[in-house]
């Protein structure tokens, strides 16, 4: 009875029988295991023949009514950049547009030949100037521009990063290369005012650009970009600035100038003053000053109605043809309940 008794409280005390659960295995659910009901169509030649009728049904008027509203855009367009150049610097245009000496003002008349009802916008647009280049783009610092905590920029802003020791606020070679041209209108030799307030996105000012950060050191090397900044005013405020550092992803783009705020009727004689500062001579760009209305698409802008036609006139296509393969040659239907999930289902609801 003794040796009984021990040998049971020795057994009691070992190591305890392995469970036969897994306690590292999770708990079963059908949401853990992709079982939850799913909605699994069959595409009859119906349903299709019936989704390319509402696809052609959306996209053609769309297309049509995008093309229209584009055809409304009133737009002028003016190439200066070969106009503005004397004659005598016809052969050097870099060591005119570089000089300090030469007299850079253009004046230069146009005559509307459509009526542009207000606002008109203000653009200037550039080619071959390619803002997305790698190195390029990556030549800013975003803390910088927001906090004036971190008004030292980092080595991404090289080689425009300090001048004398001294930080460089706005750093970076978007900043340092900011559009300089500048333009004056005049319809019947009436000042038209361009109004170049809110021409920027409302976020890039609240969030992006910080209203504590002032311009300092910029422009003041021997090497000068583009246009120089007000040190008064902050960043946030500097709407010129904060629409060219919103970079364009193709070589040829526009950017807001500015809007007037006064209709332009036909025969109106415009009176343009160009101060031709801009440097795309040295890389073979071109500028360009465009008016343009907008309409609901906003300006003139085809590929919208372009792409849209495409979409809606191949689902129309391909709708001729699957009816006319449906009544010339028809399929007949499957048996649904031989389809994998089906007979799942039909598992589960035996258990």
């Amino acid at each position: 009875m003794t040796t009984s008794s021990s040998t049971s409280a020795v057994a009691n005390v070992g190591p305890s029988a392995p469970s036969s659960k897994n306690p590292k295995k999770p708990k079963y659910s059908k949401f853990s295991q992709q079982e939850l009901p799913a909605w699994q169509p069959i595409l009859t030649p119906s349903w299709v023949i019936i989704q390319f009728i509402v696809i052609a049904v959306i996209f053609i008027p769309l297309g049509l009514a995008s093309l229209f509203a584009s055809e409304r855009v009133v737009e002028i367009s003016y190439r200066y950049d070969q106009e503005c150049i004397p004659h005598k610097y016809s052969g050097d245009a870099v060591a005119f547009v570089q000089s300090t000496e030469t007299k850079k003002t253009c004046i230069r008349k146009w005559i509307v030949t459509k009526k542009m009802k207000a606002p008109v916008y203000v653009y200037y647009q550039l080619d071959n100037f390619y803002q997305n280049h790698r190195r390029f783009v990556k030549s800013r610092d975003d803390k910088q521009l927001r906090s004036k905590a971190d008004e030292k920029g980092s080595s991404s802003c090289e080689p425009e990063l300090n001048h004398d020791g001294k930080p460089i606020v706005p750093c970076g070679l978007i900043a340092w290369s900011l559009f300089n041209d500048t333009f004056s209108l005049s319809a019947n030799n009436k000042t038209l005012l361009i109004n170049k307030q809110n021409i920027a996105w409302k976020s890039d000012k609240t969030t992006r650009f910080g209203s504590d950060v002032y311009p300092k050191n910029f422009q003041q090397g021997s090497l000068i970009g583009g246009a120089k900044l007000n040190e008064s005013i902050p960043l946030s405020e500097q709407e010129d600035l904060i629409v060219w550092m919103r970079t364009a992803p193709l070589s040829s783009f526009r950017k807001l100038y500015g809007r007037i705020e006064a209709n332009l009727e036909v025969n109106d004689e415009l009176d343009i003053v160009i101060e031709n500062n801009y440097n795309t001579y040295s890389f073979g760009g071109k500028k360009n000053l465009v008016l343009s209305t907008t309409t609901w698409i906003g300006g003139r802008n085809d590929f919208v109605g372009m792409a849209c036609l495409a979409i809606g006139g191949l689902s129309l296509v391909f709708e001729l043809v699957f009816i006319i393969m449906h009544v010339m040659k028809p399929r007949p239907l499957g048996d649904p309940s031989y389809l994998t999930w089906n007979k799942n289902a039909d598992k589960e609801h035996v258990r």
